[in-house]
């Protein structure tokens, strides 16, 4: 085969893959016909390394960006697929609060326990809102050491530190016109907060190490596990802070104080859980399900998903009560 021919057949077998294509017969039409075909650029014999390593660099580049762009539309369909099941009057009322509160910018502070769908209600805030073109941008405060909160939410620039060693965009410039989710915001340092105070106040930031000042135009969703007015009592959170964030409140509630919402989540869980394994759908019987709302959910939605994913796994055609006793506890 010829250069073209090679091509035409790998990019056939991997679309994706950056092919350029180094020949002698370098004359124009055989370069477009060789862009037309799908090739990332054609060199002529003898190649200039030079230009032949800005087109590799290049070529990496748009690799890494469609690599990233599938990652992206993942994480779309996983947030599309990802909504506030229940029809109790706590969901009904969290559902309708969302919708008066979305299309405002008011700050919005979400309580709960740990994995009862605090980012649910933030994303449907976002999705609801004017803003919803715009970059969803979350930070986990509690996953992020304190020395680096700062640098995390701000940026930093070249040399600010010893592993400074480019410049870095911090959270709130990524959610420039978007929305910035702070969760487990209880958990963020006193010196982190007074800089977050001051970037709601003013509209403004300053990298860690610089002193330009930047405008920000972001929407600030926050929550937490934590009773913060306790937190404020104990001198951990500001309570100036408390206020600038909760203007308006949504208290999420455990599992366990929704229970006539658990054959729903059951329900959608197991359509999920059959879809990912795509083998031939299990079904669960009604006593399986009522030992199941009886349980107690110490770690509300997220363990009762993994415990239907598990049963799914472990089970025959039908779950059944049995299979509940059998495996809700397995170690």
């Amino acid at each position: 085969m010829d250069g073209i021919e090679v091509l035409d057949q790998a990019l056939e077998l991997k679309p994706d893959i950056p092919f350029i294509l180094i020949s002698g017969h370098g004359t124009i039409d055989a370069a477009v016909d060789a862009v037309k075909k799908g090739a990332f650029d054609f060199i002529s014999k003898p190649p200039d390394l030079n230009r032949l390593l800005i087109t590799i660099r290049n070529a990496i580049d748009r690799s890494n960006l469609i690599v990233e762009t599938k990652q992206l539309r993942k994480k779309v369909t996983k947030i599309n697929q990802s909504e506030m099941i229940g029809s109790s009057a706590a969901i009904l009322k969290i559902k309708e609060t969302i919708d008066k509160v979305a299309p405002s910018d008011a700050r919005v502070l979400i309580t709960g326990e740990n994995g009862v769908g605090k980012e649910l209600v933030a994303r449907a805030l976002h999705e609801k809102s004017s803003r919803a073109n715009g970059p969803f941008i979350e930070v986990n405060c509690s996953a992020i050491p304190t020395e680096l909160i700062e640098s995390e939410l701000f940026g930093h620039e070249k040399g600010s530190f010893t592993s400074a060693i480019k410049q870095r965009i911090g959270k709130f410039e990524q959610a420039h016109s978007g929305t910035l989710f702070l969760d487990e915001i209880g958990d963020m340092s006193l010196s982190a907060q007074a800089k977050v105070l001051r970037a709601l106040q003013e509209g403004k930031i300053t990298r860690v190490g610089g002193e330009k000042e930047i405008k920000i135009d972001v929407r600030i969703l926050a929550a937490t596990n934590k009773d913060l007015l306790r937190e404020v009592e104990e001198k951990n959170f500001r309570l100036d802070l408390y206020h600038r964030l909760g203007v308006i409140l949504i208290h999420v509630p455990s599992l366990n104080n929704r229970k006539e919402d658990i054959p729903l989540l059951i329900d959608y869980f197991l359509k999920m859980t059959n879809e990912a394994y795509k083998h031939t759908p299990k079904a669960i019987e009604k006593a399986a399900v009522e030992a199941l709302q009886q349980y107690n959910w110490t770690g509300n939605i997220r363990e009762l998903r993994n415990i239907v994913e598990r049963l799914v796994i472990m089970s025959n055609q039908t779950i059944t009560k049995k299979d509940v006793d059998t495996y809700i506890f397995m170690q």
